[in-house]
């Protein structure tokens, strides 16, 4: 079940709606967290974690701005409990950014020469076959 911190309102209308898909994720989210990491990267224990919250984030997102079945009130209950990522949410409706998946990826200070991350560039401009994997979350480009 997720977690709905103590001493807030109960969940508003639509909430039975959404609760299931969200428990499912949250167990997903709970293996990937107990999952064994011998023999993985040091980074490559996250990537399932990142993945997983950026799943929880796109479905909120999809539910209100693109399909819009469900209502205000439900979507604000669910960024007050931080269900979802409302930053990764903000940078979603900026154009050039639908399809980011982590902000990670956007934060210069996180990279060697204090530019974008590299799944951050268009697959035309790389390599032919060149396999592009973000050492943050293991994204193979998010560019579009």
């Amino acid at each position: 079940m997720v977690k709905v911190r103590k001493g807030s309102k109960p969940p508003p209308d639509g909430w039975d709606l959404i609760e299931p898909t969200l428990d499912e994720l949250e167990g997903k989210m709970r293996e990937a967290e107990l999952a064994p990491h011998e023999g993985k990267r040091k980074v490559e224990t996250l990537w399932p974690i990142f993945k997983i919250h950026h799943q929880k984030s796109r479905y909120l997102y999809d539910l209100y701005y693109k399909r819009k079945t469900i209502s205000k009130e439900l979507y604000d209950y669910c960024m007050k409990q931080s269900i979802g990522d409302k930053n990764l949410i903000a940078q979603w409706k900026k154009q050039g950014y639908e399809n980011l998946c982590c902000l990670r990826c956007i934060q210069p200070r996180d990279t060697n020469f204090n530019k974008k991350c590299i799944c951050r560039v268009p697959k035309e401009k790389l390599e032919e076959g060149k396999v592009v994997e973000c050492v943050h979350c293991g994204c193979r480009g998010c560019s579009g």
